[in-house]
């Protein structure tokens, strides 16, 4: 296997840089590194690591900006948001900082009067993390922050296409103070090293979020380890006849539109009264054509390319496959290779999408809107629940009790 492994900025195709392509024994390496650690770490007063998190949270803050331009040339969504998400992970190790310092354990009566039940919690050991290339930065801090802060080592596996981003965070953390083997990060293929960390006997735990069928593995090869996966999600947006359409069709907008769509809690498919429909459609279409579509680095841009060729190739199956079978296109629908790379996908509006249709079965992770029309109560909530995803919903009514 190749050393390295290029970076490519999804916006140009071009390399802009290269990251180690390890193998199993370096991962083994950090696990070692993890366990050598894990004693000194979980010994740590808890208010020393609170403090730890404190000082790793100025430093994201600090770097913040170089930060985001690695991530917005290497992940693809535009630089404002890049900001924002590393201005949030910072946040999230102030958030660990502060809840770790209240964590307790309790007292328990006993049914003999001369003893005392105390419960005390304790850090695990070792932890495998695996995190994609949506949100690279915060996604990794919802793991990593509170299992720090409780007394954790880390084996972090960032995915391959936003690893360069992973090393700027590491080194950011490390000038804080993080002392070595705490937290250790591997950069290279997930079928190598991902399935390394997850099935190590040293790794105690597992933190995932990636998409289902890789979440399905790794529960078979971490089998009897404690998991935490948060997986695909292919959510509906439900508009009642009651709802208030220029909300809604805001919101879907926003939720398919940003980051690309590349959004597990993205709006996936959106389920509207017959009666208010062509209004919503219309209004969605309006927010559609008012996004700029661009390089991600360039002033004025709302949306990026998509990250990856296998995301672009998805969206536009599931586009086509559905026009194809009768559904409507409203607005968008291209790959605009013009505008640099083949992964530039339109903000895509589409009505007249039917209960099999991928569009409406699968997650398309990419900007589309596709609309499905109900009757009454009944039908909608049919159509919301058919569905292999429960990750998350959206309902739009005035009407508290329906909801």
């Amino acid at each position: 296997e190749a050393e390295t492994m290029p970076v490519r900025n999804p916006a140009t195709g071009a390399v802009i840089g290269q990251v180690p392509n390890s193998s199993r024994a370096t991962a083994g390496r950090a696990i070692a590194a993890a366990k050598a650690a894990a004693a000194g770490w979980a010994a740590r007063p808890v208010w020393e690591r609170a403090k730890l998190c404190e000082a790793m949270a100025d430093s994201v803050l600090a770097h913040r900006d170089a930060i985001a331009r690695v991530m917005s040339e290497e992940q693809g969504k535009p630089l404002a948001q890049a900001v924002g998400e590393v201005s949030k992970a910072s946040d999230g190790f102030r958030l660990s900082a502060e809840l770790v310092r209240q964590m307790r354990g309790e007292t328990i009566p006993a049914e003999n009067p001369s003893k005392l039940v105390l419960t005390i919690r304790q850090p695990r050991g070792g932890y495998a993390v695996i995190t994609p290339w949506n949100f690279p930065v915060n996604i990794p801090v919802e793991y990593l922050a509170p299992g720090l802060a409780t007394g954790n080592t880390i084996v972090w596996v960032p995915a391959p296409t936003t690893s360069a981003v992973a090393v700027m965070l590491m080194r950011a953390l490390e000038e804080a103070g993080l002392p070595p083997g705490a937290l250790n990060l591997v950069t290279g293929e997930g079928p190598v090293v991902g399935d390394e960390i997850v099935n190590h006997p040293d790794t105690h735990g597992i933190g995932f979020t990636g998409s289902a069928a890789t979440g399905r593995r790794i529960a078979e090869r971490g089998a009897g380890k404690p998991l935490l996966l948060e997986l695909g999600g292919n959510g509906p947006v439900v508009v009642y006849d009651d709802a208030d359409v220029d909300l809604a069709a805001a919101a879907a907008a926003s939720g398919a539109f940003g980051n690309a769509g590349q959004i597990c809690a993205a709006t996936g498919r959106v389920l509207v009264h017959a009666r208010l429909h062509d209004r919503f459609v219309a209004k969605v279409v309006e927010h559609a054509r008012a996004m700029v579509l661009g390089d991600p680095l360039h002033q004025g841009t709302t949306m990026g390319p998509l990250n990856n060729p296998k995301v672009a190739a998805k969206v536009a199956e599931h586009v086509e496959e559905a026009v194809a079978a009768g559904a409507t296109l409203h607005v968008g629908g291209r790959r605009r290779p013009d505008l640099g790379s083949d992964l530039f996908f339109e903000p895509t509006v589409i009505s007249g999408v039917t209960r099999n249709m991928k569009i409406n079965r699968e997650e398309t992770f990419g900007p589309v809107v596709p609309v499905i029309s109900f009757r009454d109560d009944a039908e909608a909530l049919d159509l919301a629940l058919d569905s292999e995803y429960g990750l998350s919903v959206g309902v739009f009514t005035r009407d508290t009790g329906r909801a």
